[in-house]
């Protein structure tokens, strides 16, 4: 079987093309290095059963050559699409910056999808799709849904042609709603962020809003492995996950005070006002896995668990580089 990731030098796409090389599986892999590195994919580049080419998502032409030549050199049956804006404020600076890198790839995806007859799409979405339902627990069938950011939006959007797709000539897609992921390789993110300015500024830590915000965290390991027991143990022609910890999460404090514990004890923890850390920012959600937890999988650690353990890890990260 041979699997093509989109986004394969970022995050969670070196993390997923690993767990599928481990599982004996070949694995083409695109990317931009718009937010993933040529460094990140060390570790797969020495697997043979690992290609990969750099390739702009939205240049259709390109997307298509580069494509053509991975599917005739091995046929490829599924594809996960990880590529996207990862920098919501970005995205609200400049509404392009989501519509290219979020939506136009997932189009573009889809539209090679149909030309090469390949007919399964598990796509990585987010629970920014939901808005912002304060106390609501977010559960899969909840609507309507009303995205803050352009980013949610876009992401939203992407669902939406993917299930339109799945009506016309999919045979399978698999949406995946990810919390808040953590771990390495980091590249961006609050824990990222906080690390690197405590090792600027060693005194102080300034954090956008006052701290109270909170959010489930889920780490990245946990993650992939999910979406992994999801691709085996539902058949379904169509299926949407929420993928997360089962509890409540932690604030924004806690993480500010767990980076600086680590990083530099004695720093002064500035925080802002209100509960929002920028125009888009959703400042709590409940996250119901009920369903994921319906099918067999659970995660091992919590909110506050995974963020220490990402805490030491993004940290080394940013010690040896």
């Amino acid at each position: 079987m041979t699997v093509f990731i989109t986004g394969v030098a970022g995050f969670v796409g070196t993390n997923l093309a690993a767990a599928l090389l481990e599982r004996g599986e070949r694995v083409v892999g695109f990317d931009n290095f718009c937010r993933g590195s040529e460094a990140n994919l060390a570790g797969l580049r020495t697997n043979p059963d690992f290609m990969f080419e750099r390739v702009e998502l939205t240049d259709i032409a390109a997307y298509r050559s580069a494509l053509a030549r991975a599917h005739e050199a091995d046929p490829i049956t599924e594809i996960w699409h990880m590529a996207a804006n990862s920098d919501i404020p970005a995205g609200i600076a400049d509404p392009h910056v989501d519509l290219g890198d979020t939506f136009m790839t997932t189009f573009n995806t889809l539209l090679l999808m149909r030309e090469f007859g390949v007919g399964t799409i598990a796509f990585a979405s987010s629970s920014a799709i939901y808005g912002d339902l304060g106390e609501r627990p977010l559960v899969e069938n909840i609507g309507p849904l009303f995205p803050i950011s352009n980013y949610g939006a876009m992401k939203l959007a992407s669902e939406a042609a993917i299930s339109a797709a799945v009506e016309s000539d999919l045979e399978r897609a698999l949406l995946f709603r990810f919390p808040n992921v953590i771990g390495v390789p980091a590249t961006h993110g609050v824990i990222l962020d906080f690390v690197r300015k405590l090792q600027a500024t060693p005194g102080c830590l300034d954090v956008l809003g006052d701290g109270t915000q909170q959010k489930s965290y889920l780490h990245v390991e946990e993650l992939v492995d999910a979406m992994l027991h999801i691709r085996d143990h539902d058949n379904a022609r169509l299926s949407c996950y929420n993928i997360g910890a089962a509890d409540d999460g932690v604030t924004v404090r806690f993480i500010a005070e767990t980076v600086r514990d680590r990083v530099s004890p004695q720093a002064e923890i500035r925080y802002g006002e209100g509960n929002r850390g920028w125009v888009g920012d959703v400042p709590k959600f409940v996250y119901s896995i009920d369903k994921l937890l319906a099918l067999g999988w659970r995660p091992k650690l919590g909110s506050a668990a995974a963020v220490r353990r990402a805490v030491d890890q993004v940290v080394e990260q940013e010690t040896t580089q």
